[in-house]
């Protein structure tokens, strides 16, 4: 039984498929196929807010593509969400027909709901069930938080505050003075707060920083490759260090919204599981499915 999870983000489209695999206990999947495209639908939504005929060609051409995908591993169900980029255009719900008539069923949801989908995989359940936990996931268009205490939510709030956004000079000084006092405010009566990041650029500077998993990355060692990859231009981030393209210029403002959060959250340990939106959409079709 095969599964899959689209994800039509602010920097890039994902495509995930995967194994379903049953047991007496539990229902778990394993990654069969990931691909991602590097269509940064952000440029046109968060400054013209508008998706151009060109990115919007290149969406249905990727829709077109997936959908062959998923029909040659016989998928039996899916699950396609687009986020931060096409909440903010003018034209996203004629981009939705036109991505239906490609057959795939496209949802647009908001930060609330995408926040939910990425803590369905609810790895805090495999670390400490009495400490307190702070999801973080950071994207191109939005900052998604949840505070869970003893594994239950407690507080989640969407922030327009993303990769691409920083890189437009699109983020809004009173979004980073909401996202700051939102989290004293919520991390205050929790002492000892520890982090999970997801997202494609805390897996790869979890990577950069030569963590070894399941350790946690500290915030000095955070900090520390982030001044590493400061001292880089973007060229040599790129032929130097061998970064694709697209992450390159993104790593950047990730660092600083990833290090801007673990301050003003007193947080000095992060765990990385290394997921993410369709991650979390997977485990959203199990639990849906076999609940059923």
């Amino acid at each position: 039984m095969k599964y899959a999870a689209i994800d039509i983000g602010s920097n890039a489209i994902r495509l995930l498929v995967a194994d379903i695999l049953q047991s007496k206990d539990e229902t778990t999947f394993k990654k069969t196929t990931l691909v991602r495209l590097p269509i940064r639908l952000g440029d046109d939504s968060f400054l013209h807010h508008h998706i151009s005929e060109r990115k919007a060609d290149d969406v249905v051409k990727a829709m077109i593509a997936f959908r062959n995908i998923m029909d040659i591993y016989h998928v039996e169900f899916y699950m396609a969400c687009a986020t931060s980029a096409m909440r903010e255009v003018d034209n996203g719900a004629e981009l939705v027909e036109k991505i239906k008539k490609a057959g795939i069923d496209l949802a647009i949801i908001d930060g609330h709901q995408e926040a939910k989908i990425i803590y369905s995989y609810h790895f805090e359940k495999q670390l400490n069930e009495k400490k307190t936990y702070l999801y973080i996931d950071v994207g191109g268009g939005s900052t998604e938080l949840s505070i869970f205490h003893r594994q239950k939510l407690v507080a989640s709030k969407s922030f327009d505050i993303g990769t691409i956004r920083i890189l437009d000079q699109q983020d809004q000084e009173e979004s980073w003075l909401a996202m700051k006092q939102w989290i004293k405010n919520k991390t205050h009566q929790f002492p000892g707060v520890i982090g999970i990041g997801t997202g494609g650029n805390i897996n790869k500077l979890y990577v950069l920083a030569n963590v070894k998993p399941p350790k946690a990355l500290s915030y000095q060692k955070l900090k520390a490759t982030y001044e590493h990859l400061s001292s880089f231009s973007l060229k040599d981030r790129i032929n130097v260090l061998d970064l694709k393209p697209d992450r390159a210029d993104v790593i950047i403002p990730a660092s600083e919204i990833f290090l801007n959060i673990m301050k003003w959250g007193k947080i000095n340990q992060l765990f990385v599981p290394r997921i993410g939106l369709v991650d979390g959409m997977i485990q959203t079709l199990i639990d849906k499915s076999f609940k059923r």
